[in-house]
């Protein structure tokens, strides 16, 4: 088996394809790491007591794996939603009455932001704890609160396309708060609802801001966010806890 993996990797087309050999040292371990698009994020060794479920019960990909169910479920719901006020609140019952599976994928999506909201809150929770904000973490630290911030918003501009009494008036609460706003708060409730009344304006712009605008703003987020784990050595350990263990 390893002579037809070596023969493999000599050969001309996959090696215009894959720059490295087979995976058999630590060289080429470290090159398959370095050079693959999906794994070039995790560092080439990590420590056994940073990956151990203790340590962050690993909230922050459970938080990514909801944004991704979000991602999926968000496009499958795009095809059967219209943002139009004559459209919207009967395309949601069609969706829960007549569209195969269309209450299990909306509710599968409603129960995925959810959940992502608690995720993050307790993925912040415990980096603040733990004291994983510190330097040279403190950037990395702001990042996570933007993308906090953006996952809140998420949540709350998808409570208006629905259409109904509950997005209605819970937009309504929403943008009032905004308004109370010193200075700006005239401006921002403008901003959001392109007028001064819920109208279809406001749908329009809360669901190009839910599709569109915040799910790019959260990707390059958490690009950023993993990026940075990984210059700053990797999943925070107390001072006192870095040379104890292994590394795999």
């Amino acid at each position: 088996m390893g002579a037809i993996a070596r023969a493999l990797t000599r050969n001309r087309v996959w090696r215009s394809i894959v720059r490295h050999g087979f995976p058999d040292s630590n060289r080429n371990r470290s090159l398959t790491v370095f050079s693959n698009l999906f794994l070039h994020i995790h560092p080439v060794k990590v420590r056994q007591r940073a990956i151990s479920f203790t340590r962050t019960f690993y909230l922050g990909g459970l938080s990514a794996a909801c944004f991704f169910v979000l991602t999926v479920t968000g496009v499958l719901l795009m095809f059967y939603y219209r943002p139009a006020v004559p459209h919207a609140y009967e395309d949601m019952k069609d969706l829960e009455y007549v569209v195969s599976a269309g209450m299990f994928l909306r509710n599968l999506h409603r129960w995925a932001a959810h959940a992502m909201v608690a995720l993050v809150f307790l993925h912040m929770a415990l980096t603040f704890f733990r004291g994983a904000y510190r330097p040279p973490r403190e950037f990395n630290w702001v990042v996570g609160v933007f993308l906090f911030l953006i996952t809140i918003l998420l949540s709350y501009t998808g409570y208006l396309l629905p259409w109904d009494q509950l997005a209605y008036w819970a937009v309504t609460v929403g943008t009032n708060m905004a308004n109370a706003t010193p200075l700006v708060g005239e401006k921002i409730k403008l901003l959001l609802l392109g007028g001064h009344a819920i109208d279809a304006n406001a749908l329009l712009r809360f669901y190009v801001l839910h599709c569109v605008l915040l799910p790019l703003l959260m990707v390059i987020g958490v690009a950023i966010h993993v990026w940075r784990i990984r210059k700053d050595g990797g999943i925070y350990l107390p001072p006192d806890q870095r040379d104890q263990g292994g590394s795999r």
